[in-house]
């Protein structure tokens, strides 16, 4: 029975022994291959693209010590076992029926036992000893590599294997790329303009896709003027036209279109303004086609392309806006109704090409190629040139200046060069749109000036070459908004001198245009003209797409200029050719006027 237990004992030391051995081949198997880690999501605390370091090596050691800690731990355990079984039996070569005393037997059992279990306990910790130096051997020789890939990352990282990495892991490594160039910001992107007078106030267009943003326009308003003209017409304004009833003085449908860096934009005009802008041009008196016919109903209308050079560059050829006078030609983008002469009096577009180049987020150079000042075709024989330049430091302060040059814009009148530069600052110095009273209060300030020469006329002044004709003028506003922006209240008014009346808007007796001229208003050289107004606005803005305003303007000239109660059309209508003069008629001009404004404007 001894015999048996003492095999028994020893086939399980030599399994373990076995077991071990199996073990340290799988471990070895193990790691010489590459581990990979994918991290579907990283922690908050790093930085985009940071790398997250793995330190595998450490858990397949430990892993590795780990189980031959446990086969160790058996293997003794297996071998304590054993020692009752050698104690309970005497060596093979001793007699089997020999009578030996208890106590005898107990004596001479002792010395044998205990130096067998010292000659197995040291033959194990050898072994034990040999294994762990082995295990060391193999951790030494071999380092696994790790390959990390981040969910977040901007470009793929990779870490250098070391040589004794197999080629098929090296493969399975990422390509080390170039980090990607952070992209430029966009021009102007930095605050919100929406408080700029000229400057649209919709924050967010309410539909919008890759391929086109729509955008609708509508400018309703009821004129109250206080001299009562019985013609209900109104003269001297590019913004107002009849009194006493219900206008739509601006209907606009479009948007803008962009796609793969190719853009556009198309604005329609119903209502008076495709009536009133186009008289305003006499350019379309020079050669065929109607002119003013074909662009009629068309406020803006143009397609560029975008370059991806500086901040951007873009190209556009055709009808755009000047925004010469600071102030929109839509009412809706403004912080009143009426402008003042150095705005109402200067171009709403050009016709031509414009370049805008964006050198930083906060400058914009604008040159331009045009037909001529506002104007469909040319006057004569020379186009115009000109080019804006548009600093934006903040979000508070806006420098623009406007040039204009070369252009000879006198139509029939050939020779006479114009010059024209219109500069103007924006300043928003308050600013608390939680307030409840006073949310937000900024103004503007415009100035202009102007000449021109040859044909008759001087820009230095009264001389051999002719009279004085010039321009110069100034326009103030200020603007406060009251609880949360609901409110808007704006004081503000200008003054311009313009000898020669060659920037006056002539009024339109008897159909008068631009082109035809009439006897009963003369735009001759030396003809004086001075004038200046004074308004004060208050909007309601419950939303950000409309906007309902009450205007009072007063207007003073010192040349009778605006409708008186008479009128300014023949008692039986137009009468005769354009601005001709009409036998018994005599217009009712008066030096000044009182309006009161009242309009809905809706933009989105």
């Amino acid at each position: 029975m001894k015999l048996v237990f003492t095999l028994l004992c020893a086939g399980a030391v030599v399994f373990m022994l076995r077991f071990l051995a199996a073990l340290l081949r799988e471990g070895k198997i193990l790691s010489t291959r590459p581990i990979r880690i994918y991290f579907a999501k990283v922690n908050p605390v790093r930085r985009r693209g940071e790398l997250i370091i793995m330190n595998s090596r450490n858990d397949v050691h430990k892993s590795a010590a780990d189980m031959t800690k446990r086969a160790a731990f058996i293997v003794v355990a297996a071998a304590l076992l054993t020692v009752p079984m050698h104690g309970q039996h005497t060596p093979n070569d001793a007699p089997a029926v020999t009578a030996v005393p208890p106590n005898q037997q107990t004596s001479a059992a002792t010395p044998q036992t205990e130096q067998e279990i010292v000659q197995e306990l040291a033959a194990m910790k050898k072994r034990i000893e040999q294994l762990e130096l082995a295990l060391k051997q193999h951790e030494s020789a071999e380092q696994p590599t790790t390959v990390v890939h981040s969910a977040k990352a901007n470009a793929p990282v990779s870490i250098s294997p070391s040589p004794t990495v197999p080629p098929e892991a090296q493969a399975a490594l990422p390509e080390t790329s170039p980090p990607a160039k952070p992209a430029k910001a966009e021009p102007f992107a930095f605050a919100d303009w929406t408080w700029l007078n000229g400057n649209s106030r919709v924050k967010e267009p309410p539909f919008d896709t890759k391929f086109f943003t729509p955008e609708v326009q509508a400018d309703v308003d009821y004129i109250i003027d206080l001299n009562h003209p019985k013609d209900d017409t109104i003269a001297g304004s590019s913004e107002v036209f009849r009194a006493y009833e219900v206008q739509l003085t601006q209907l606009g449908v479009g948007g803008d279109f962009h796609f793969d860096n190719v853009r556009g934009r198309l604005m329609t005009q119903f209502g008076m303004y495709s009536t009133t802008t186009p008289r305003n041009d006499a350019s379309p008196a020079r050669g065929q086609w109607q002119l003013a016919d074909a662009y009629r109903y068309i406020s803006e209308a143009y397609g560029g392309y975008h370059f991806n050079a500086l901040h951007g560059i873009n190209v556009d050829a055709g009808i755009f806006m000047s925004y010469i006078g600071l102030f929109s030609y839509y009412n809706a983008d403004n912080w009143a109704y009426q402008p003042s002469y150095v705005s109402s009096n200067t171009p709403w577009f050009f016709n031509g090409v414009r370049v805008q180049i964006f050198p930083s987020e906060h400058l914009k150079i604008e040159p331009w190629f045009i037909n001529g000042w506002q104007s469909y075709g040319r006057f004569n024989n020379r186009p115009g040139i000109g080019a804006q330049i548009l600093w934006r430091p903040n979000g508070k302060f806006e420098i623009l200046g406007n040039q204009y040059m070369l252009g000879e814009d006198t139509l029939g009148v050939p020779g006479r060069v114009r010059y024209h530069t219109d500069d103007s600052m924006e300043y928003k110095y308050y600013d608390h749109p939680e307030n409840n009273f006073l949310s937000k209060a900024a103004f503007s300030l415009t100035g202009d000036m102007g000449c021109e020469h040859g044909g008759g006329v001087s820009c230095a002044g009264d001389s051999a070459k002719g009279p004085k004709q010039d321009f110069l003028g100034f326009m103030l506003y200020n603007r406060l908004w009251l609880h949360r922006n609901l409110y808007g209240f704006t004081l503000g008014g200008g003054k311009i001198n313009n000898p020669g009346r060659y920037l006056v808007l002539l009024p339109p007796i008897n159909g008068a245009t631009a082109a035809s001229g009439t006897p009963y208003f003369t735009q001759n050289p030396g003809d004086p003209y001075k004038a200046w107004d004074a308004s004060a606005t208050f909007d309601y803005m419950p939303s950000q797409y409309i906007t309902f305003r009450w205007e009072f303007d007063h207007r003073a000239a010192n040349v009778p200029y605006f409708s008186g109660r008479g009128g300014i059309t023949p008692p039986g209508g137009n009468t005769g050719p354009p601005g001709s003069v009409v036998s018994g008629f005599t217009p009712d001009l008066v030096r000044d006027e009182n309006r009161l404004n009242l309009a809905i404007l809706v933009k989105f």
